[in-house]
């Protein structure tokens, strides 16, 4: 197996920043890849599920790709999704992104579907061997109703160009079973953030995150820490990564409904990304208490679609309503 780039550590499963009416805002793309150089992450994920592979239609899907690999200028590895429960859009999907000069290609287990153990080594064999890119599969059995065994990805992991899998099971013990099953060049990346330093611990080479989208930097130091087996380390960054976004003593909180609930959020020429548990139509409230307990406000109504996904919204002039708070 010969793995053009190195994916070890953490890899940033990207939002896809939009506006209100849910155009593609690629001047905010542009902002979170050039963020992300910047922090050290070690490759974007471009329209996977945090991406909104599942909300984009096929043409979006690639322009995004697209435009996510000329802008980054081989600045960053690139990795497409190109997953779909069809195994011939997924063939498509995977040929366009290796035209289009990805690194390589997520591939996700057909969703819906339900295939059996064989069913899903004869769909990841066959894009395998109709398209020669690096491949990356993906096991999220929460979201696609099925899932891949140890067994099936030992199997897959035979494939020259099967590099690797994220892992979104959340199971501990599927990454011990990973560990002794698969080649030890194979690829073993958590996509489950709240399992992820014990999945690095037992043996992992890394990450594909949601949480990178807001702290890279310190998530990149966290997983390289745990990855070369210091646990004290990983655990002290990971003690400091989680802290409240707290820029010489400001403190940013986003408000909702009846409840109020702080949240690490990243502002980069007007775009702010927060997490939300349940979608819905929410009244925004960003709160800036500065050093001198001095309180401003900014509100903006957002339409939020995923569950316990990541939302990027547009606020007007947010640099320089930060800058003028001196936050």
């Amino acid at each position: 197996m010969t793995i053009k780039h190195s994916y070890k550590g953490s890899n940033v499963a990207l939002i896809t920043p939009m506006f209100d009416d849910g155009a593609v805002d690629y001047d905010a793309l542009n902002n979170l890849i050039d963020f992300h150089i910047d922090a050290g992450t070690s490759s974007i994920v471009s329209v996977g599920t945090t991406g909104e592979s599942a909300t984009v239609g096929v043409k979006e899907h690639l322009k995004i790709i697209n435009h996510t690999i000329q802008y980054a200028a081989k600045r960053i590895p690139i990795i497409a999704g190109t997953g779909a429960n069809s195994t011939s859009e997924a063939i498509e999907l995977t040929q366009e992104a290796k035209s289009l000069g990805a690194d390589a290609c997520l591939l996700v287990t057909p969703y819906y579907n339900k295939p059996t153990q064989e069913g899903l080594f004869q769909h990841f064999k066959l894009i395998a061997e109709s398209v020669d890119i690096d491949q990356i599969l993906y096991n999220v059995p929460g979201r696609t109703a099925v899932n891949m065994s140890v067994e099936t990805t030992s199997r897959l992991s035979g494939i020259p160009n099967i590099i690797g899998i994220k892992d979104a099971t959340g199971n501990l013990v599927v990454i011990k079973d990973l560990v002794k099953s698969c080649p030890k060049d194979f690829l073993l990346l958590t996509g489950d953030d709240a399992t992820a330093l014990d999945f690095l611990l037992l043996g992992g080479h890394g990450g594909i995150s949601v949480t990178a989208n807001i702290v890279p930097k310190e998530l990149q130091q966290v997983y390289l820490a745990a990855v070369s087996g210091n646990v004290e380390l990983a655990q002290t960054l990971t003690i400091d990564a989680s802290g409240s976004y707290d820029p010489e003593g400001s403190e940013l909180n986003f408000k909702w409904g009846s409840s109020s609930e702080s949240a690490i959020i990243t502002s980069s020429n007007g775009i702010a990304v927060a997490s939300f548990a349940y979608p819905g139509l929410y009244q925004i409230s960003l709160e800036v208490t500065d050093a001198a307990n001095t309180k401003s406000h900014y509100s903006k109504e957002v339409s939020v679609f995923s569950p316990g996904g990541f939302s990027s919204f547009n606020v007007p002039y947010l640099d320089s309503f930060l800058d003028e708070h001196n936050i």
